[in-house]
């Protein structure tokens, strides 16, 4: 009998802006913080520890965060319609 296959998490950012942003800065550290802001952005974490530290890159990289957020409201909108 065949089951089905976990898919993997997807590696690497998927919006262009945090592409962007990690060629500018490069680095483990900052790789994480953006991956987790924007799979923040696509599927909030329950908790107060992952809601702090989206607080805390939010506020550090408001640009970047509005960029995500429209990507993905474009990306959501050509799903749609």
């Amino acid at each position: 009998m065949s089951e089905a296959m976990p898919q993997p998490a997807p590696i690497g950012p998927l919006t262009s802006a945090v592409k962007r942003a990690l060629a500018e800065v490069p680095g483990p550290t900052m790789l994480a913080d953006l991956m987790f802001l924007e799979r923040w952005e696509i599927a909030p974490i329950p908790g107060a520890a992952a809601a702090l530290r989206v607080s805390q890159i939010r506020r550090a990289n408001p640009d970047l965060v509005a960029a995500v957020r429209a990507e993905l409201a474009a990306a959501r909108r050509s799903r749609i319609g």
